[in-house]
């Protein structure tokens, strides 16, 4: 494994972390405490450090799988993000909760639900500009980072182009931008790459595996069960994406490389980057994820010696 050190924060991450949004069960599939401690047991094994998650995947339900297999393990072996702004309610229904007493008891219910006593990286998850301009939100945030409970703010955009929370993180000290960027959908590089380059501000590159469809195990066409988030997305959409993905796949991936590695290998190439966050649904998807590694070079910026 290899680690970078993530912006302006003192933590050094692995460059492959772990993803947990299908721990709350809008994937297709529904955990037990089981595999999530098998998928876990196997990145730990790999060097793998960083876990993302959030209150909202699940009623904090993949938060406490984790929380429930980090309390029987070393909490030092864990760099833990999880993130802010939204209830959950059912698999795919969600209300907005930014009002500082609310994200105040989003905080302490993600604690105990992680069963740790502060959060690594706590982040604003997809809100828009109009709750992101909340002077009472940011200094609530502040006050918790003084109370210890919380290590470094970042800030999750919702939109891949939303230039204008990213330009303004280091005014709320945030110091991590979490970005959809893939192959499939390169827009940050246009400016919230460069912005968060020459703010030094640590970048999470979330969906790098374009939804899976970048793993090369879909084909034009493919169906996705009710309980999976893709049978949301535009299907029409989805098969030309499918398409370019095939096309991708015979003019640009070496012979003999796994689509999935060399996806997440494209994307921690880009200097801003300095982790990707794909999912996994079991422990061989993790080992694939982490040959990603074998594809990096030792030349990054961020890269810790």
């Amino acid at each position: 494994m290899k680690y970078r050190t993530l912006g302006k924060t003192e933590l050094n991450v692995s460059v492959v972390g772990v993803g947990t949004w299908q721990f709350g069960g809008e994937w297709g599939k529904n955990y037990s405490q089981r595999e999530v401690d098998e998928i876990l047991d196997q990145a730990n094994e790999l060097g793998i450090n960083l876990i993302d998650t959030a209150e909202c995947y699940g009623d904090h339900l993949s938060e406490a799988f984790i929380g429930d297999y980090v309390k029987r393990r070393n909490r030092e072996d864990w760099i833990i993000a999880t993130k802010f702004g939204h209830q959950f309610h059912e698999n795919f229904e969600r209300s907005r909760r930014w009002n500082p007493d609310e994200v105040l008891k989003q905080l302490d219910d993600s604690l105990r639900a992680l069963h740790i006593e502060y959060v690594d990286l706590y982040q604003f998850h997809s809100g828009n500009d109009e709750e992101f301009d909340n002077d009472a939100l940011w200094t609530l945030l502040d006050k918790q980072m003084q109370a210890g409970k919380i290590r470094n703010l970042g800030i999750s955009i919702g939109k891949n182009d939303n230039i204008y929370q990213t330009d303004k993180a280091t005014e709320v000290n945030a110091k991590v931008i979490q970005v959809v960027y893939n192959r499939l959908d390169q827009t940050p590089e246009e400016e919230v790459l460069p912005s968060s380059k020459q703010q030094n501000l640590g970048v999470l590159a979330r969906v790098p595996l374009a939804s899976g469809y970048l793993s090369g195990k879909y084909k034009p066409g493919a169906v996705f069960a009710k309980n999976d988030v893709r049978s949301k997305h535009d299907q029409q959409e989805t098969s030309k994406k499918l398409k370019l993905v095939e096309e991708i796949q015979q003019e640009e991936v070496p012979k003999d490389v796994p689509m999935a590695a060399w996806a997440l290998a494209w994307c921690l190439k880009h200097p801003a980057v300095t982790s990707v966050i794909p999912g996994c649904k079991n422990p061989e998807q993790v080992r694939l994820n982490a040959e990603a590694t074998e594809l990096v070079s030792d030349d990054h910026p961020q890269n810790i010696e």
